[in-house]
């Protein structure tokens, strides 16, 4: 009997994986769905291990404030980032350095995989107590240990990870810039609605 019933949940794995579908591993409904020249991302979200994080997240998103952002940092192999205001304008030489006008308290408690989404943030010396960035945000598109206990994971890309490696393999300039905008639109919606959709 329980080995019928360990057969019938291991074939019941393969078939959701097999399938390229993901087991939900957030505590919200909501999710963002980030859409760019290459495509849409969908982000679910760790509310429970991140609650300010993802607060500040859906709000900003919600007030639109990521909408024409770039992804202003793609390095090949590690990551891409965006959300800076900054990078709406022509000047890229501040690309990286804006946001919203405050910091969020860190929240570190999940590792850096491949897929997760972390907040940006400045560097220990300027920020003992590892503060986010109040808007700038980075989904690494590989296994990044080294970056954890250092930065607040807040989610985790459930759909679209092929637009990521796209956007991290875009040329790029010395600031790891990429040559031409990869600009986003931030909006959010339910799981079943951002799936569908894909």
């Amino acid at each position: 009997m329980w080995k019928a019933i360990k057969l019938a949940v291991l074939a019941t794995v393969l078939l959701v994986f097999g399938k390229g579908a993901y087991l939900m591993a957030a505590d919200t409904d909501q999710v963002a769905v980030i859409e760019t020249k290459f495509g849409k991302i969908v982000v679910e979200f760790y509310e429970k291990d991140a609650p300010k994080t993802v607060a500040n997240f859906i709000k900003l998103a919600k007030e639109g404030f990521y909408n024409g952002t770039t992804f202003h940092r793609v390095i090949p192999g590690f990551m891409i980032q965006g959300g800076d205001p900054l990078s709406k304008t022509a000047d890229r030489q501040n690309h990286g350095s804006g946001g919203p006008g405050y910091t969020v308290p860190a929240e570190i408690k999940r590792d850096h995989k491949r897929g997760t989404v972390a907040t940006a943030r400045l560097g220990d010396a300027a920020n003992p107590t590892r503060a986010s960035s109040g808007s700038q945000f980075f989904i690494n598109v590989k296994d990044n240990g080294s970056l954890n206990g250092g930065y607040t994971v807040f989610g985790n890309v459930i759909a679209g990870m092929d637009v990521a490696d796209k956007i991290v393999a875009v040329p790029r300039d010395g600031r790891d810039n990429p040559s031409e905008k990869v600009d986003m639109k931030v909006t959010i919606t339910t799981r079943a609605d951002a799936l569908k959709s894909k």
